[in-house]
Protein backbone atom coordinates (compact mmCIF):
# COMPACT_ATOMS: atom_id res chain seq x y z
CA UNK A 1 0.00 0.00 0.00
CA UNK A 2 0.85 3.33 -0.98
CA UNK A 3 2.04 5.43 2.71
CA UNK A 4 -0.19 8.33 3.33
CA UNK A 5 -0.84 11.20 6.10
CA UNK A 6 1.96 11.59 8.48
CA UNK A 7 5.34 9.59 8.41
CA UNK A 8 5.72 7.31 11.37
CA UNK A 9 9.04 5.23 10.99
CA UNK A 10 9.68 2.79 13.62
CA UNK A 11 13.53 2.69 14.81
CA UNK A 12 15.50 0.52 17.42
CA UNK A 13 12.73 -1.78 18.07
CA UNK A 14 13.96 -5.50 19.36
CA UNK A 15 13.52 -8.27 18.04
CA UNK A 16 10.69 -9.51 20.12
CA UNK A 17 7.73 -11.46 18.28
CA UNK A 18 5.44 -8.44 19.12
CA UNK A 19 6.96 -7.01 16.04
CA UNK A 20 5.32 -9.07 13.90
CA UNK A 21 1.97 -7.57 15.06
CA UNK A 22 3.33 -4.43 13.19
CA UNK A 23 3.75 -5.88 9.75
CA UNK A 24 -0.32 -5.60 9.00
CA UNK A 25 -0.09 -1.80 9.50
CA UNK A 26 2.66 -1.45 7.19
CA UNK A 27 1.05 -3.55 4.65
CA UNK A 28 -2.14 -1.19 5.00
CA UNK A 29 0.17 2.40 4.36
CA UNK A 30 -0.42 3.30 8.16
CA UNK A 31 2.80 2.91 9.25
CA UNK A 32 5.84 3.21 7.03
CA UNK A 33 6.99 0.03 5.69
CA UNK A 34 10.65 0.75 7.50
CA UNK A 35 12.11 -1.18 10.37
CA UNK A 36 15.46 -0.62 12.60
CA UNK A 37 15.93 -3.66 13.94
CA UNK A 38 19.48 -4.18 15.88
CA UNK A 39 19.72 -7.92 15.19
CA UNK A 40 23.39 -7.15 16.41
CA UNK A 41 24.87 -10.99 15.06
CA UNK A 42 23.08 -13.85 13.52
CA UNK A 43 25.12 -16.89 15.12
CA UNK A 44 23.14 -17.96 18.40
CA UNK A 45 26.13 -18.90 20.48
CA UNK A 46 27.57 -15.01 20.19
CA UNK A 47 24.22 -13.53 20.69
CA UNK A 48 23.89 -16.21 23.96
CA UNK A 49 27.33 -14.58 25.16
CA UNK A 50 25.92 -10.89 24.53
CA UNK A 51 23.27 -11.93 26.94
CA UNK A 52 20.57 -11.36 23.73
CA UNK A 53 17.90 -13.45 22.49
CA UNK A 54 19.57 -16.22 20.64
CA UNK A 55 17.58 -16.79 18.14
CA UNK A 56 19.58 -16.32 15.46
CA UNK A 57 18.58 -18.98 13.37
CA UNK A 58 15.13 -18.18 12.84
CA UNK A 59 15.52 -14.46 12.28
CA UNK A 60 16.13 -15.37 8.44
CA UNK A 61 12.40 -17.05 8.62
CA UNK A 62 11.17 -13.90 10.08
CA UNK A 63 12.12 -11.86 7.57
CA UNK A 64 11.09 -14.05 5.18
CA UNK A 65 7.68 -13.84 6.76
CA UNK A 66 7.24 -10.21 6.76
CA UNK A 67 8.19 -9.86 3.46
CA UNK A 68 6.11 -12.03 2.00
CA UNK A 69 3.51 -9.97 4.29
CA UNK A 70 4.70 -6.68 3.59
CA UNK A 71 6.94 -6.75 -0.16
CA UNK A 72 7.66 -3.41 0.03
CA UNK A 73 9.83 -3.50 3.87
CA UNK A 74 13.05 -1.79 4.00
CA UNK A 75 15.03 -3.13 7.16
CA UNK A 76 17.59 -1.24 8.80
CA UNK A 77 19.95 -3.14 11.24
CA UNK A 78 23.10 -2.94 13.17
CA UNK A 79 25.61 -5.78 14.47
CA UNK A 80 28.98 -5.89 16.14
CA UNK A 81 32.21 -7.23 14.90
CA UNK A 82 34.88 -9.09 16.93
CA UNK A 83 32.79 -9.93 20.08
CA UNK A 84 34.87 -11.73 22.55
CA UNK A 85 34.98 -15.16 21.37
CA UNK A 86 34.10 -14.91 18.25
CA UNK A 87 35.26 -17.41 15.36
CA UNK A 88 36.01 -17.08 12.11
CA UNK A 89 33.37 -19.33 11.31
CA UNK A 90 30.69 -17.16 13.55
CA UNK A 91 31.69 -14.76 11.84
CA UNK A 92 31.45 -15.96 8.53
CA UNK A 93 28.05 -17.34 9.46
CA UNK A 94 27.26 -13.27 10.12
CA UNK A 95 27.85 -12.74 6.45
CA UNK A 96 25.96 -15.19 5.20
CA UNK A 97 23.10 -13.60 7.15
CA UNK A 98 23.25 -10.46 5.77
CA UNK A 99 23.64 -11.71 2.30
CA UNK A 100 20.36 -13.71 2.71
CA UNK A 101 18.53 -11.52 4.84
CA UNK A 102 18.81 -9.09 2.08
CA UNK A 103 19.10 -6.31 5.14
CA UNK A 104 18.78 -2.54 3.12
CA UNK A 105 20.69 -0.88 5.30
CA UNK A 106 23.31 -1.90 7.63
CA UNK A 107 25.93 -0.27 9.89
CA UNK A 108 28.44 -2.31 12.05
CA UNK A 109 30.78 -1.41 14.74
CA UNK A 110 34.09 -3.36 15.92
CA UNK A 111 33.80 -4.74 19.19
CA UNK A 112 35.30 -1.96 21.89
CA UNK A 113 35.51 -2.98 25.17
CA UNK A 114 33.30 -0.68 27.87
CA UNK A 115 34.83 0.10 31.69
CA UNK A 116 33.39 -2.32 34.03
CA UNK A 117 31.16 -4.38 31.44
CA UNK A 118 30.91 -8.08 32.19
CA UNK A 119 32.30 -8.67 28.36
CA UNK A 120 35.30 -7.38 29.34
CA UNK A 121 35.85 -10.71 31.13
CA UNK A 122 34.82 -13.00 28.46
CA UNK A 123 37.64 -15.62 27.20
CA UNK A 124 38.74 -15.06 23.53
CA UNK A 125 39.23 -11.71 23.46
CA UNK A 126 40.34 -10.51 19.96
CA UNK A 127 43.23 -8.00 18.84
CA UNK A 128 42.05 -4.11 18.11
CA UNK A 129 43.37 -5.19 14.09
CA UNK A 130 41.50 -8.18 14.04
CA UNK A 131 37.97 -6.60 15.28
CA UNK A 132 38.80 -3.96 13.02
CA UNK A 133 39.49 -6.01 9.82
CA UNK A 134 36.23 -8.01 10.59
CA UNK A 135 34.32 -4.58 10.88
CA UNK A 136 35.51 -3.72 7.14
CA UNK A 137 35.21 -6.83 5.88
CA UNK A 138 31.35 -6.57 6.89
CA UNK A 139 30.84 -3.18 5.69
CA UNK A 140 31.82 -4.78 1.89
CA UNK A 141 29.56 -7.15 1.93
CA UNK A 142 26.59 -5.05 3.18
CA UNK A 143 27.84 -2.27 0.91
CA UNK A 144 27.19 -5.01 -1.73
CA UNK A 145 23.80 -5.85 -0.66
CA UNK A 146 22.25 -2.54 0.45
CA UNK A 147 23.84 -1.21 -3.51
CA UNK A 148 22.38 -4.27 -5.10
CA UNK A 149 18.54 -3.26 -3.49
CA UNK A 150 18.45 0.34 -4.61
CA UNK A 151 19.55 -1.17 -7.86
CA UNK A 152 16.06 -2.44 -8.44
CA UNK A 153 13.97 0.66 -7.65
CA UNK A 154 15.19 1.82 -10.77
CA UNK A 155 12.37 2.08 -12.97
CA UNK A 156 9.94 1.73 -10.28
CA UNK A 157 7.86 5.44 -9.13
CA UNK A 158 8.32 6.46 -5.47
CA UNK A 159 6.64 9.37 -3.15
CA UNK A 160 9.53 11.30 -1.96
CA UNK A 161 9.27 14.34 0.44
CA UNK A 162 11.32 17.06 -0.79
CA UNK A 163 13.90 18.33 1.99
CA UNK A 164 15.45 21.51 -0.17
CA UNK A 165 14.84 22.45 -3.42
CA UNK A 166 16.30 26.06 -5.49
CA UNK A 167 13.78 28.84 -5.49
CA UNK A 168 11.57 28.36 -8.22
CA UNK A 169 12.14 24.58 -7.76
CA UNK A 170 11.95 23.77 -11.21
CA UNK A 171 15.92 22.45 -11.70
CA UNK A 172 15.52 19.53 -9.07
CA UNK A 173 16.11 19.42 -5.19
CA UNK A 174 17.05 16.53 -2.93
CA UNK A 175 14.18 14.15 -0.90
CA UNK A 176 13.77 11.15 0.62
CA UNK A 177 11.50 8.18 0.28
CA UNK A 178 10.11 5.74 2.82
CA UNK A 179 13.31 3.68 2.56
CA UNK A 180 15.29 6.67 3.95
CA UNK A 181 15.42 7.89 7.66
CA UNK A 182 16.81 11.34 7.67
CA UNK A 183 20.71 11.91 8.61
CA UNK A 184 20.58 7.75 9.01
CA UNK A 185 20.11 6.38 5.01
CA UNK A 186 20.79 8.10 1.65
CA UNK A 187 18.80 10.44 -0.34
CA UNK A 188 16.61 11.19 -3.26
CA UNK A 189 18.59 13.51 -5.69
CA UNK A 190 15.81 14.98 -7.56
CA UNK A 191 16.69 15.73 -11.42
CA UNK A 192 14.91 18.61 -13.10
CA UNK A 193 11.55 17.75 -13.32
CA UNK A 194 9.17 15.83 -16.89
CA UNK A 195 6.97 19.23 -16.71
CA UNK A 196 8.26 22.67 -17.21
CA UNK A 197 5.00 23.84 -14.86
CA UNK A 198 6.14 21.46 -11.87
CA UNK A 199 7.82 23.00 -9.43
CA UNK A 200 9.31 21.59 -6.33
CA UNK A 201 8.82 22.93 -2.51
CA UNK A 202 10.44 21.82 0.60
CA UNK A 203 8.48 20.20 2.88
CA UNK A 204 5.52 18.95 -0.03
CA UNK A 205 5.80 15.37 -1.75
CA UNK A 206 6.38 14.43 -5.01
CA UNK A 207 6.09 10.98 -7.26
CA UNK A 208 9.40 10.63 -8.96
CA UNK A 209 10.35 7.87 -11.43
CA UNK A 210 13.93 6.44 -10.41
CA UNK A 211 16.69 6.49 -13.07
CA UNK A 212 19.83 5.65 -11.15
CA UNK A 213 21.40 3.88 -8.13
CA UNK A 214 24.03 6.08 -6.87
CA UNK A 215 26.26 4.77 -3.82
CA UNK A 216 23.63 4.68 -1.22
CA UNK A 217 21.24 7.19 -3.31
CA UNK A 218 18.70 7.29 -5.72
CA UNK A 219 18.47 9.17 -8.57
CA UNK A 220 14.81 10.37 -9.45
CA UNK A 221 12.77 12.49 -12.46
CA UNK A 222 9.68 14.37 -10.61
CA UNK A 223 6.33 13.63 -12.19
Amino acid sequence: AEPHGAWVRLHYVYPYPHVDDVLPLMAQGRVLPYLDVPFQHSHPDVLRRMKRPASGEKNLERIARWREQCPELVIRSTFIAGFPGETEAEFRHLLDFVREAQIDRAGCFAYSPVQGAAANELPGQLAAEEREERRARFMAVAEEVSAARLRRRVGSVMQVLVDSAPAQGRRGGVGRSYADAPEIDGVVRLLPPEKISKTLKAGAFTKARIVAAEGHDLAGVPI
